[in-house]
């Protein structure tokens, strides 16, 4: 009989319970988390006999399932999920991001943590949960892992978006609650270090995002001690794997080529060129490869050089100066230029150094927001940004087909800093979309698409709230315990050789994205609030210079978008006259469109959505819309365009889509015979209003006196008693056979 055992704690007055030995059995491990009602279960396998070439073949997947929310897919054919979304890869990711940190060194046993959502709630975050059972998995396992983490999420609750409404941080707010948040923030540690943030806000300032992480370090104590809890009860003895052997004669044969190849100078200008198809690492190594491949596989050959190239390149930059020349809290020359493609909504390229991203910014209906399937239900998004690295970028051939998961991640963490800046859709009635091509890589691609994107946004008249711009921060540690040093804007092997890879990106008043990931050895056991703070402040010094130089090549917003970009207008009618827009089998909504050439949406609150690319089109329609919503009030003067003639009188479009009938004995003050006398189909005549009947019924009269004022007329008393039948009935509102209000119509609504 299986041995079920389970250790349970309150964080945030919700119980998290982590549950070993109900599911799972033939894995390493596996645990069944819950918190509240959202359960994931995760599993970890390592494999001895497939092993990576200098790197640890760890594998995170996550299995997002519809039926955890209750829910079918929503295609019509396709009822099983295929792909993973975007955001079950970011859930990968973020969970890989703070595992990977903590493998020995040497250690390269392939190892698969699959997560399965189970069942949520719709109120507490899976990710998170995901993260603390991978953790708790990898701990009572027997693969080799310097564990445990703790993981929890902040926000910064702002109830009324005012500053007195400001709670203060919140561990693991409700997903609700986040709506009213300025924060959200997911943060990783040991039991006092952080070895993984990932982050958005609405302009946080740093202090107060500072005070966050230190509230999430202190409740993740308590979720690191039930985990060691749990090993204790249940955890394996680590197995012993078989480290690479350092091969001492390769080893001294590439110091000795090292030595007397690449001294300071060399190094320095082999660093410059990289990227430039001069002299570079590979070439080098190609070098190595020829003098020595006789005796040692490259695969050797590269795992020793890449040892001595980092020590010797850690050496140099911790002596005082980079290896380009620049000091430590230098940024690399930026250039900027914007309006490139001239039949784009908005462009700009951006260049830091060798890093380069062309950004494109696309403006269109808000009826093309995306839609996002999943456990929870449907999402929407309206400003979209992808990201795109073709092999070139890195000077390297390769195939070109769907986003990788690093693409995938770097496009997220740019959205995420220009999201909370982009103007809600009252201000700026538009779904946006964002391409950053990476042109050339060399270093934060993801933060140069950060500035690119909101360049492309400005060149495209887009009123966002404050201009953003990203900056890396890397860190090189002495040797020594707590000793390192900061670097402003790393470049590749910088970031590849260093200990940290910082991102931050901001406004002038505050912090909008964080992504932090580590490389943790012996010296370097992860940060402390202390390096977190020092980050902070060089982010915030580099930020503010680099969009220093934004904003002298486009100072604000352009103040109208592209001749190419849609125009938008939004109008919102009572919702009762929905049916009368849309009209009978979406006859009126069809006529308007085909009409004007305009697109019109119509949604269920009766917001109504013009866009086209001629301003006038766009004009003509919502005069249209206006016309047909507007009441018609007893007096109004029109001048109006004959639409019919009957032989009592002529219908008169006083607005578009909206007729009345003129009566023959109202068209002039002498007797008229027929109405073909006094007007043609298309004759355009002045007229008011003179009543409107208790069924709706506009009539008019075309009379007025010399001086342009309507002549009003006493009307007849009504006759009492019994109906006289004098013969052919004239009647002077609409001919009842033809005109008379009926129900039906487009979507249940009325149709006039």
């Amino acid at each position: 009989m299986k041995k079920v055992v389970t250790k349970s704690v309150s964080i945030a007055g919700r119980t998290l319970t982590l549950e070993v030995g109900r599911m799972a059995q033939q894995t390493n491990s596996s645990i069944l988390a819950r918190y509240g009602d959202t359960m994931v279960l995760v599993t970890v396998l390592s494999n001895r006999k497939k092993q990576g070439s200098g790197f640890m073949p760890l594998s995170v997947d996550y299995v997002e399932r519809l039926y955890a929310g209750g829910i079918i897919k929503g295609s019509r054919w396709v009822k099983r999920e295929g792909r993973p979304t975007d955001d079950a890869i970011l859930a990968s990711r973020l969970i890989d991001r703070s595992l990977r940190p903590l493998f020995p060194s040497n250690f390269f046993d392939e190892v698969q943590v699959i997560v399965t959502l189970l069942s949520t709630d719709g109120q507490n975050s899976h990710d998170l949960l995901s993260l603390i059972a991978a953790s708790a998995a990898l701990h009572i396992s027997d693969i080799p892992w310097n564990g445990p983490i703790g993981a929890v999420q902040v926000g910064y609750i702002n109830q009324n978006g005012s500053e007195a409404g400001i709670v203060g941080p919140v561990v693991n707010p409700l997903i609700s609650e986040m709506e009213y948040s300025d924060l959200d923030l997911t943060v990783t540690a040991t039991q006092d270090r952080v070895v993984m943030i990932e982050a958005g806000a609405k302009q946080l300032p740093e202090d107060k995002m500072l005070e966050a992480v230190e509230v999430g370090l202190n409740e993740i104590k308590t979720i690191i001690k039930i985990i060691e809890e749990l090993k204790k009860e249940v955890g394996k003895q680590k197995y012993t794997y078989s480290a690479s052997a350092e091969n001492a004669d390769l080893k001294q044969e590439i110091e000795r080529y090292v030595k007397k190849e690449l001294d300071e100078n060399e190094l320095k200008r082999v660093f410059l060129a990289q990227g430039e198809g001069e002299t570079s690492r590979d070439t080098i190594l190609d070098q190595l490869v020829e003098l020595l491949g006789e005796k040692y596989s490259r695969e050797d050959i590269q795992r020793e050089f890449d040892k001595i190239l980092k020590k010797k390149i850690r050496a140099m930059t911790l002596s005082g100066s980079r290896l380009d020349g620049r000091k430590y809290d230098q940024i690399r020359p930026i250039d900027i230029e914007i309006g490139l493609l001239p039949r784009t909504h908005g462009s700009a390229l951006f260049s830091r150094g060798l890093t380069q991203v062309l950004s494109v910014a696309t403006l269109a209906n808000p009826s093309l927001e995306q839609w996002i399937e999943t456990a929870e239900g449907m999402e929407e998004k309206r400003y979209i940004h992808h990201y795109s690295m073709p092999p070139y970028a890195t000077g390297e051939t390769g195939r070109i087909g769907t986003p990788g998961r690093r693409e995938i991640g770097h496009g997220a963490l740019a959205e995420k800093a220009i999201a909370s800046v982009v103007p809600s859709q009252d201000a700026f009635p538009y779904t946006i979309r964002v391409v950053s091509e990476i042109m050339s890589s060399d270093g934060s691609t993801s933060m140069a698409s950060t500035c690119g994107s909101t360049l492309a946004l400005m060149d495209a008249g887009v009123p966002i709230l404050a201009p953003v711009a990203g900056i890396s921060i890397g860190l090189m540690d002495t040797g020594k315990k707590d000793g390192y040093v900061l670097l402003t804007d790393i470049r590749g092997l910088e970031d590849f050789n260093g200990n940290m890879d910082f991102k931050v990106a901001g406004s002038e008043a505050g912090i909008t994205a964080i992504q932090l990931d580590v490389k943790l050895n012996d010296n370097f056991t992860g940060l402390n609030l202390k390096m977190i703070s020092e980050t902070f402040e060089a982010a915030k010094k580099a930020r503010l210079e680099v969009l220093e130089k934004m904003l002298a090549v486009i100072p604000q917003s352009r103040k109208g978008v592209s001749q190419y970009a849609p125009k938008v207008v939004t109008i919102k009618i009572p919702q009762e006259k929905i049916g009368e827009v849309i009209g009978p089998g979406g006859k009126n909504i069809r006529n308007i469109i085909a009409t004007t050439a305009a697109a019109v949406d119509m949604a269920d609150d009766g917001t109504v959505t013009i866009s086209s690319i001629d301003p006038e089109a766009v004009e003509k329609a919502v005069k249209w819309i206006e016309g047909m919503t507007r009441e018609i009030q007893v007096g109004e003067i029109y001048e109006g365009e004959v639409k019919r003639i009957l032989p009592f009188g002529a219908f008169v479009e006083i607005v578009p889509g909206k007729e009345g009938l003129v009566h023959v004995s109202k068209m002039s003050g002498e007797f008229v015979t027929k109405p073909e006398d006094v007007v043609n189909i298309g004759s355009q005549v002045r007229v008011w209003v003179d009543e409107i009947d208790e069924m709706g019924r506009v009539n008019l009269s075309m009379l007025f006196d010399e001086g342009g004022v309507p002549l009003k007329k006493e009307r007849a008393p009504r006759m009492e008693g019994p109906r006289r039948d004098f013969g052919p009935r004239r009647d002077s509102g609409f001919d009842r056979g033809r005109g008379g209000p009926r129900r039906g119509g487009f979507g249940g609504g009325r149709s006039y």
